[in-house]
């Protein structure tokens, strides 16, 4: 089974928030996610300043299997991406809710979140 942060939020698209008290998120995809692309290969962030929205696709992760979108969890503004996952997709493989994250917004909305246990009880997932 995949690992779920138990203190972390996850969209039904698979990406997770973690919220750090002022107002920025970081935002990565899930263990389960990770796990079900199977080996990353390229990875399309959005821009630094760029506005997402959140249910809205704002990039797209490819593995040797397939090439699936990302969706933003959040609406706001782009304030820093993780330049190493561009340059070593790997890492969100390796270690998701880590060295794997992949920007940080200024958010002003959320989407619909779910907690880390509906998550993983909706995805087979454990905490």
């Amino acid at each position: 089974m995949s690992k779920v942060v138990a203190e972390l939020k996850y969209s039904a698209e698979h990406e997770w928030v973690a919220v750090d008290g002022g107002g920025t998120v970081g935002i990565g995809i899930s263990a389960v996610a990770a796990d079900a692309l199977g080996d990353i290969v390229y990875v399309d962030l959005p821009e630094v300043g760029s506005t997402v929205t959140a249910g809205e696709t704002c990039g797209e992760v490819e593995s040797t299997k397939s090439v699936s979108d990302l969706y933003s969890p959040v609406t706001g503004e782009v304030t820093e991406i993780n330049d190493a996952v561009v340059d070593d997709p790997a890492l969100i493989n390796n270690d998701p809710y880590g060295a794997g994250w992949l920007f940080k917004v200024a958010a002003t909305e959320e989407g619909p979140l779910m907690t880390a246990e509906e998550y993983a009880a909706a995805n087979g997932g454990e905490l």
